[in-house]
């Protein structure tokens, strides 16, 4: 029987196209809006590998914003995937190690359209109401 190594780069290939967004295509100011199953994050870019975060456990904790780096993205397993900040289907790991739900949605917003946009933080309830609605609006 020939043993069959599972890398993430493996696994990424056998899943196909998956919305991702890496590192390297980020840069200083661009945001990210990351819905999980969960909960939705705000994730401001830095230029020093640091991130600020809002939304979802760094609300609940009362730390929004947190500048804290990103590890990478996993699938809810040891193995992480270093070089991407988010991935449709895979679960976020923040740098003080809190691990996200499964990521349903990314969306990237470049610094430029941010400020025409007038882009602000917002706690985890008011991004989840401009992503999903509010309960009435579901009903």
């Amino acid at each position: 029987m020939i043993a069959c190594a599972r890398t993430v780069n493996a696994m990424l290939d056998q899943v196909g196209r998956i919305d991702l967004v890496r590192k390297a295509d980020l840069r200083k100011g661009d945001r990210l809006l990351v819905s999980t199953e969960n909960s939705v994050y705000s994730i401001r870019v830095h230029e020093d590998a640091t991130y600020s975060i809002s939304g979802g456990w760094f609300d609940h904790q009362g730390l929004s914003p947190a500048r804290i780096p990103i590890a990478g993205c996993t699938w809810g397993g040891s193995v992480i995937k270093c070089d991407i900040v988010a991935a449709c289907g895979l679960r976020l790991e923040f740098g003080n190690r809190v691990v996200t739900s499964p990521i349903r949605e990314v969306r990237v917003v470049r610094e430029s359209e941010a400020e025409h946009l007038g882009f602000a933080p917002l706690d985890s309830a008011a991004l989840f109401r401009a992503c999903y609605g509010s309960e009435s609006d579901r009903s």
